[in-house]
Formats: C-alpha cells, sequence, structure tokens
C-alpha cells in the first residue's frame, strides 16, 4: 500500500507540474482532503520534484545546450558574437526573468506556504482561473528573438506571484507571456526556460535539507518509484499542455479552476 500511495503522489506531482493549475496547490489539497502528513515528506518531495525537472529538461535539452553554447562563445570568441548575440539575449533575459522570483522566495516563501489556509487556497485557484481566461483570444506576434527586458521584468514579476500555491506558475508566466504579445510557441519556450533556474534552487537547498535530515532506508524504492513515475507522468503531460496552448484552448484550464475553487469553499465551508 506505501508502494502504491507514493507512486499515485508521483503521478499527481507529474500531472500537475506542467499544467497551468498549480502541483503545490493540489498537493496541499491532496493533504486536506485525505488528512495525510505524507505530504510533509521534503525528502519525497525532493525526489518528485526532480523527476519532474529531468522529464522538463529531456523536452528542451537541445535548446539548452544551444544557448549555453551561445553563451560562452558571445562572452569569449568575438568573431562570434554577431551570429551568437540573440542566444546571449535570451539567456540574459531567462537572468532578468528569474531575479524577482528569486529575491521574493529566499525572503518570503516558507511564510507564505505556512500563512495559507485552505480558503485562500481556494482564492488562489480563482485567481488562476481568471487569468488564465483574460488571454483566452490572445494570439501575439513576437518570436523569441522579439523578446524585450521589460518583457522579461514584467514576466518575472508575475512569476513572483506564482510563489502562492494555487496560483500556478507556468499559467503565471503563460499569462504574462501572452500578454507581453508573445507567439503561443515563444510563450510555451519561455515559460519553461522560467522553471529552470526556479527548480535547480529549489532542488539545491532540498538537496542540503535531504543530507543533513537523512533518509529511512525503507523508503528509498518508494521515492524512486515515485520520482519515476513523476517525470513519465510530467513528460506526458507536458506533450499535452504543448497542444493545448498552441490551439488556444487555455481557457479549459481555466474553467477547471475556477470549478476547484468553488468546489473548495463549498466542501470547507
Amino acid at each position: 500500500m506505501k508502494y502504491i500511495i507514493y507512486i499515485l503522489l508521483g503521478i499527481l506531482q507529474g500531472f500537475t507540474e506542467p499544467l497551468p493549475i498549480s502541483s503545490s496547490g493540489h498537493l496541499r489539497l491532496f493533504k486536506e482532503l485525505f488528512n495525510t502528513n505524507m505530504l510533509d515528506d521534503l525528502n519525497f518531495e525532493i525526489f518528485v520534484n526532480f523527476g519532474s525537472f529531468i522529464a522538463i529538461l529531456i523536452i528542451f535539452f537541445p535548446d539548452i545546450v544551444k544557448l549555453i553554447k551561445s553563451f560562452f562563445s558571445y562572452i569569449f570568441d568575438k568573431k562570434k558574437r554577431k551570429e551568437t548575440y540573440n542566444d546571449f539575449k535570451y539567456c540574459m533575459l531567462i537572468i532578468v526573468g528569474s531575479i524577482p522570483v528569486g529575491i521574493v522566495g529566499a525572503l518570503f516563501k516558507d511564510k507564505i506556504e505556512s500563512a495559507l489556509s485552505i480558503k485562500l487556497l481556494g482564492v488562489a485557484f480563482l485567481i488562476t482561473a481568471i487569468s488564465l481566461f483574460l488571454v483566452k483570444n490572445a494570439n501575439g506576434n513576437k518570436t523569441d528573438k522579439d523578446i524585450t527586458y521589460k518583457d522579461a521584468l514584467i514576466i518575472g514579476l508575475l512569476q513572483m506571484v506564482a510563489l502562492c500555491p494555487g496560483i500556478s506558475r507556468s499559467g503565471t508566466v503563460l499569462v504574462g507571456c501572452l500578454l507581453c504579445n508573445l507567439k503561443k510557441d515563444s510563450a510555451l519556450k519561455y515559460t519553461f526556460m522560467l522553471y529552470f533556474p526556479v527548480s535547480v534552487a529549489s532542488m539545491g537547498l532540498g538537496v542540503l535539507d535531504f543530507i543533513e535530515a537523512g533518509t529511512s532506508s525503507d523508503l528509498i524504492m518508494p521515492y524512486i518509484l515515485g520520482m519515476i513515475a513523476a517525470g513519465v507522468v510530467t513528460y506526458l503531460s507536458y506533450q499535452w499542455l504543448s497542444n493545448i496552448v498552441r490551439k488556444g484552448k487555455l481557457w479549459k484550464f481555466s474553467i477547471y479552476c475556477l470549478l476547484l475553487s468553488i468546489f473548495i469553499f463549498i466542501y470547507f465551508r
């Protein structure tokens, strides 16, 4: 039963991680509904987040390799600066877009999460629903090379709001990208490029806690199974999301988040 539960939690994490419906909000709701303390297990959270990270890394690996090579070529090879400028600028846009959430996350993340009640979680899902509905007709024309530093800062400030469980990080960043007039493919790519700095920083801190706290040996295998489940489902979930974004159907997630918010207000009244 323990194995099955950890696999199911891994599937829940993997399914909700890429989608604009807040994985942290769903895990918090799951905890409240089933009154389980398994979701307070920081070590398990590290494992399943790592599974999702690997899946998204695989999806964007060619883009990441190209950006890293171009970034250092621009810095160290003057002859290649013209041809690598766009990729270098894109890397800088990722850095600029990550700064706000990095600062606020380091200072207030634990306080924000500890202060969140189940009713506020319902409000957070409602905010996600409204924001997704606002961009249902968005059809921008900016490509990767057209993103400005102002766009990156605006999107980064919106990503900062998603530190609150229930407000989707991917959903908020997608909304920001679409409001800044990015094309759907460019919006999707930039959304998940911003995922990597945040995820790496969170996992780095988590690994330090994991090493300090240790874990029971009989939990290692359930953790690994949960991680594998999260990785596989994250990969499939992203493919589904990319198709929905390209078809301009983000409003479907808006309806889902609205229904989830209504459910929380009624069930936990």
